[in-house]
């Protein structure tokens, strides 16, 4: 498989895409076109409308994913996706209910280049149970496309000592989980990703990522430092 993970798509200060740009081009090769996952907002039109504006700065072809029978057509000959970010709930709901989850997961083992950011990130981990957001809408199931054996946080936050709220971390959240279940969970900060060729699993951006076990201390995990061991489940 050829995933590219991204934490999130939009660095403070920086423009849509900006900060992983150079390394999205390099993952997508030769591809001139990408097919656009657009489900994780209310607004499908101005969010393929904002996607395929960025793109066509690099010299690709952006067409939006629909839930119809063309969307299946389209995503049978897509060369390359991109799931957006936005709510992860929604985004999972809508592929389900168009019965797009299955096809989606079997071409991206197929060889179909995958890049997702935030809740496009979140699904490609076995469940959404360690995303970040509001169930706005209820899907069937948590199970999402499974394309990596363990759980990602992306936006992963560590504790501020300086603040007064004294609400859950983020940290003690994922300890929350791993009480009821055993798989991994990978947090992505800001800026980051994790990009799979094959059995290569990497960890790239400017910040480290912290790697959670059951029973086990956090790790911290260097940019590009490889993570194959991860792809074991």
């Amino acid at each position: 498989m050829q995933l590219m993970l991204l934490s999130n798509s939009t660095n403070f200060g920086g423009g849509y895409l900006d900060h992983a740009m150079e390394h999205i081009r390099s993952f997508l090769g030769p591809a001139a076109q990408l097919l656009f996952v657009p489900f994780a907002l209310k607004d499908r039109e101005g969010y393929a409308a904002r996607a395929a504006a960025r793109f066509a700065r690099e010299g690709v072809e952006v067409h939006a994913l629909t839930e119809d029978q063309e969307g299946r057509r389209s995503l049978e000959a897509a060369e390359a996706v991109f799931v957006g970010g936005g709510n992860t709930f929604r985004l999972l709901k809508t592929l389900q209910d168009a019965r797009l989850l299955e096809p989606l997961a079997a071409r991206a083992r197929a060889g179909m280049r995958y890049l997702g950011a935030s809740a496009g990130t979140n699904i490609a981990a076995p469940t959404i149970r360690t995303t970040n957001d509001m169930p706005i809408v209820q899907p069937d199931s948590f199970d999402a496309l499974g394309l990596v054996p363990f759980q990602i946080n992306p936006h992963y936050l560590d504790a501020d000592a300086a603040t007064r709220h004294m609400g859950e971390t983020r940290e003690e959240r994922l300890r929350e989980f791993l009480e009821e279940n055993a798989r991994v969970v990978v947090g992505l900060r800001e800026g980051t990703w994790l990009r799979l060729e094959g059995a290569r699993l990497s960890l790239g951006g400017a910040a480290p990522a912290r790697i959670f076990r059951r029973g086990q201390e956090p790790r911290e995990a260097a940019p590009g430092e490889a993570l194959d061991d991860l792809m074991l489940g």
